[in-house]
């Protein structure tokens, strides 16, 4: 009776806890939640911390930094929804896209380069009309910085980079908030990694997270 009396208290705390977020059936009436995973509130904390410095590690030689956002981002959507997110899909996601994301880092970090160097020039007093070139410059790193969270969020191993980088005009135009939302993101990792460092990982997974879940945000017509 008491060993029965036990499995009945472990089975109800465990539907419970299912009913709280939202990965198995409800105890009443209300529709399983639209991503399961979300309702776990710390253990989201604890996946993005730990993607985050994945993303970093991964990332830490710039030109591999798109495969492994895109490998975070695809690993955070799927822990939200409450989906298979073993750790060995994220490192398979990186090997699918590490050659031709490579190629994507290079651009991304020869373009950053030069708008640094003109922004450079620009205070040096040496350019003629210097603030208007350092505003040039300063909106060209972020319009980099947001197409690079926006091809990161659109890249598949199958469509690969090319179709997530054509895409970008398209999902910018589509939600033009969303995207000043992603240059939030990215102001954001930049300003607290400069205030301190050891916290890049933890910006960086927040940025990964704010692409999973802007698209997904309620917006108003």
């Amino acid at each position: 009776m008491t060993t029965t009396r036990g499995s009945d208290r472990r089975a109800h705390r465990a539907a419970v806890r299912a009913d709280r977020t939202g990965s198995g059936p409800t105890l009443d009436a209300r529709p399983v939640a639209r991503f399961p995973g979300a309702g776990a509130k710390f253990a989201l904390l604890g996946e993005v911390l730990m993607i985050g410095l994945l993303i970093t590690l991964v990332g830490i030689v710039v030109v591999t930094l798109p495969i492994a956002l895109a490998a975070g981002i695809r690993h955070l959507r799927r822990f939200v929804a409450a989906e298979d997110s073993r750790l060995s899909f994220f490192w398979r996601d990186v090997r699918a896209g590490l050659a031709s994301g490579a190629l994507v880092g290079l651009a991304a970090a020869a373009i950053a380069v030069a708008l640094l160097i003109d922004i450079d020039l620009a205070r040096s007093g040496f350019l003629p009309g210097g603030a208007v070139v350092e505003i040039v410059g300063w909106a060209g790193l972020g319009a980099l910085a947001v197409a690079l969270l926006a091809a990161a969020g659109a890249w598949t191993p199958e469509a690969g980079w090319k179709a997530a980088i054509r895409g970008i005009p398209a999902d910018v135009s589509r939600d033009p908030i969303g995207a000043l939302y992603s240059l939030s993101a990215a102001v954001f990792v930049v300003v607290l990694t400069w205030a301190l460092p050891p916290l890049l990982p933890a910006a960086i997974g927040c940025a990964a997270l704010a692409v999973v879940a802007v698209p997904q945000r309620r917006r108003t017509r």
